[in-house]
């Protein structure tokens, strides 16, 4: 399975993350431990919203419209 995650930030409550994975805990626990360079400073972060698909070009594609801006408005407006 192939999931789509939404995370948002505590310490910056604007700030939010749209990623991609197959293991959305160990995804969280990476970004929580600034493993990433694009999330680290905005720590600590909390899972808000994750899709699951069977496909993993689905949900690359998911993502990818999540980070557009009509996927951002959806999302804010449907998904959190």
């Amino acid at each position: 399975m192939f999931y789509v995650y939404v995370l948002k930030s505590i310490s910056f409550p604007d700030q939010m993350y749209v990623g991609f994975t197959n293991n959305v805990e160990q995804r969280l626990t990476d970004h929580n431990a600034g493993n990433s360079p694009h999330t680290k400073k905005y720590r600590p972060w909390t899972l808000e919203f994750y899709a699951c698909f069977k496909s993993e070009k689905t949900a690359f594609e998911f993502e990818k419209y999540l980070k557009s801006c009509s996927g951002r408005a959806f999302m804010l407006k449907r998904l959190l």
